[in-house]
């Protein structure tokens, strides 16, 4: 099965490096197109030998960009093209179904209660969301949670799959070693309570609140590891509250991370070690669409602190015993932690839940919808760009 894969951008983030998981596992000939900012993921995709194309998109009303994008769908004789990201879903089925393409598969990665990508959701978004999602063969949820949000939209229930995001589970097994060299190149000291985090830094996330409870214990250092726009107010934050040289922001941290360099030891600590060189992973965020990070923590054997996780809120409540949710106000993270930072570092059994979310299973579910959606393909309907 030959498969286009179109995706918005290809930095460091969740969905785009969720991508390059899964093309690793597919048996299908895929080709990626990247409409914009084809970056350190699309560099990971084409090592990995997925062929990687950039539209080089000039914006959200590029509409030049899509009789481009329907003359590349058309010259690759696809059998079938899958959308991920919000822009590409729009411009990649009008685009997918202009070049004739009749199965055409789409990922919804980020649509939370109250947002999408990040932004906030407005009738506008949705209006021109199911008017794109109508010419599709299939839509996929990253979670059940998800699901229910697209049915609430108005998206047919049987035409949503829900396929969850994944993970290499083995490769976030604890690792002692691992743990002491990842310190040890962060500067961070060997007995140190380590507070983790992963995830863009835009105010959505709430790491700020993650900021003011660390820096109410003396003894208490935080690891966040990603980037956004949300970088300086944080340092910023951090000086005000005396706890500057307590705070680490890391910057993204690419996974799986790129075939190492002809000098490995220009390559900073790859996700596994830095999650062992936390003591407890703590996610801030009130609205997630699956909320990967705190899968990967559960991997890695750490106690994990949620304000929510559509992928833990959809298993039963004993598929991971060491994850609690919380309210993320800050007094209250302030107590949790100081209880862990009281009991010394321990680690955990890889838990159910983060075995559930294997990337080879997911990889095979998303096989069984190709097969279904080429099987029974969207109808012709005829598609213009005026």
């Amino acid at each position: 099965m030959k498969v286009l894969h179109i995706i918005t951008g290809l930095g460091i983030g969740g969905a785009e490096q969720q991508l390059r998981l899964l093309l690793r596992q597919l048996p299908t000939n895929s080709e990626v197109i990247t409409l914009t900012n084809p970056g350190a993921v699309a560099e990971g995709i084409v090592a990995d030998g997925v062929p990687v194309t950039d539209l080089d998109m000039a914006g959200n009303r590029d509409l030049g960009a899509l009789p481009r994008l329907a003359r590349l769908i058309k010259r690759g004789r696809y059998d079938l093209v899958h959308t991920h990201l919000y822009r590409a879903c729009l411009y990649g089925r009008f685009a997918a179904r202009l070049a004739g393409v009749r199965t055409i598969v789409a990922t919804e990665h980020s649509l939370g209660a109250v947002q999408i990508e990040g932004r906030p959701l407005s009738s506008g978004a949705r209006a021109l969301y199911l008017a794109g999602e109508r010419l599709g063969t299939a839509t996929v949820a990253v979670s059940a949670t998800v699901a229910r949000r697209l049915e609430r939209w108005g998206v047919r229930p049987d035409r949503i799959h829900v396929v969850p995001n994944g993970i290499e589970v083995g490769r976030f097994a604890y690792d002692e070693t691992a743990r002491r060299v990842a310190r040890t190149r962060l500067g961070v000291p060997q007995d140190a309570f380590v507070v983790g985090g992963v995830g863009r830094l835009n105010g959505g996330k709430r790491f700020d609140r993650l900021v003011r409870a660390v820096a109410e214990l003396p003894g208490a250092r935080l690891l966040l590891i990603g980037e956004g726009p949300e970088r300086d107010r944080l340092l910023r934050l951090a000086r005000d509250r005396g706890a500057a040289d307590r705070i680490l922001l890391h910057g993204a941290c690419q996974d799986p991370p790129p075939p190492r360099a002809a000098h490995p030891s220009q390559h900073g600590p790859d996700l596994p070690s830095l999650l062992a060189a936390m003591d407890v992973f703590v996610s801030t965020s009130p609205d997630e669409a699956f909320g990967l990070a705190v899968v990967e923590g559960l991997a890695a054997g750490l106690p994990v602190l949620h304000v929510t996780c559509p992928a833990l809120q959809d298993l039963p409540a004993d598929a991971a015993p060491g994850a609690r949710r919380v309210s993320g106000s800050v007094p209250g993270l302030v107590d949790e932690l100081r209880r862990f930072e009281q009991a010394g570092p321990h680690r955990l059994p890889v838990p159910p839940a983060a075995r559930h979310y294997d990337i080879a299973h997911s990889a095979r579910q998303l096989m069984t919808v190709y097969e279904n959606a080429v099987r029974d393909p969207a109808p012709l309907r005829e598609v213009s760009c005026s």
